[in-house]
């Protein structure tokens, strides 16, 4: 079979992608710019040069400690936050640059999924307002026979009944209300999700559900993920690629399973030496050493340095590229240059 360019083409692409954050002068510093001594708020630098692919049909599962950037990360990737520096293209075209009809398949193309159902949905609108909103703003229905028919269809999709539609969040359970929010983005037929801890405020009985009507969508409509994650248990029976994040940049890519198997970076061998496992039940659990540096003053060098049991000199004084280590697998880490 021939694969055409458009087979091979990205669904989305990340080039040198950076987003910059600088909080508003506090009162000294406000003083002693009327003295004459101005002086720039520190800026902090969430997301720094991340080069990425996600490929058509497939879940990225992005991995890291809270902090690193990932949710900064994702809001760039689905338009709610522009990059500082570097572009996001969609179907290989730079996302600013659409137009008409390419730049409304990006806006409806690109659906994210939040991480807090309470927070997410309004309390004063019913369900059924709430999820056929995107449909009444993008002109999508042409009648509202029509809008009820496709919020009764995205609520049975997700598991919910249809008549629910007339009930308020408040009415709903954790794992009810993330139902919904996937049923609003779901209802104007995305292509590519941005799962942003989706289910990080479930209780541990309902994340297994939630998880499993991601996969049955995901087979059902061929849709691509970005599956946003702080723990590894989770990306594991989800991703088929996975990228590890550390103070703003992508530290190591590799498939699921290799990744798993033979970890390359030593901060992913530290994140997956303490997933929860019965043969280390009688094992202490023990989080990352050290504390994540703070990225208003990032460390010199390898950021992870501080932390990493294995640093040398040269990590302290060059910062490592994120290059290929083997097929399809890239690392940052001058230890790499071994291999």
């Amino acid at each position: 079979m021939t694969t055409t360019p458009a087979q091979t083409t990205p669904i989305i692409g990340l080039e040198g992608l950076s987003r910059d954050f600088q909080r508003p002068p506090v009162l000294a510093e406000r003083l002693l710019a009327l003295l004459g001594r101005k002086a720039l708020p520190p800026v902090l630098r969430a997301v720094t040069d991340v080069d990425l692919a996600v490929r058509r049909g497939e879940v990225l599962g992005l991995v890291g400690e809270s902090g690193c950037g990932k949710s900064t990360l994702g809001r760039m990737v689905s338009g709610i936050l522009p990059p500082t520096q570097g572009r996001v293209t969609f179907d290989g075209q730079a996302v600013p640059t659409l137009t008409g009809r390419d730049k409304l398949g990006y806006v409806l193309g690109v659906q994210m999924i939040f991480q807090d159902p309470y927070a997410s949905l309004n309390p004063r609108q019913k369900v059924g307002d709430i999820i056929a909103e995107p449909l009444r703003v993008h002109g999508m229905a042409t009648s509202r026979r029509e809008v009820i028919e496709r919020v009764d269809t995205a609520l049975a999709e997700v598991g919910l009944d249809p008549s629910y539609k007339e009930r308020y969040p408040h009415q709903f359970s954790g794992g009810q209300r993330q139902r919904i929010g996937i049923a609003r983005a779901f209802i104007v037929n995305p292509r590519f999700l941005v799962c942003d801890e989706p289910i990080a405020a479930l209780d541990v009985s309902i994340q297994a559900q939630v998880i499993n009507l991601f996969m049955d969508l995901r087979d059902k409509y061929e849709l691509t993920y970005l599956f946003i994650s702080h723990d590894l248990s989770v990306v594991r029976h989800i991703a088929d690629r996975v990228a590890i994040m550390y103070l703003g940049r992508l530290v190591e890519i590799a498939p699921a399973a290799d990744l798993f198997a033979q970890p390359a970076h030593p901060y992913t061998r530290a994140l997956l030496a303490e997933i929860p496992s019965v043969k280390r039940r009688r094992r202490k659990f023990q989080p990352v050493r050290g504390e994540l540096p703070s990225p208003l003053n990032p460390p010199p060098g390898c950021t992870f340095h501080p932390r990493c049991p294995f640093a040398i000199a040269r990590c302290r004084e060059e910062r490592p590229v994120l290059r290929d280590i083997a097929p399809r697998r890239q690392s940052a880490c001058h230890l790499s240059d071994q291999i």
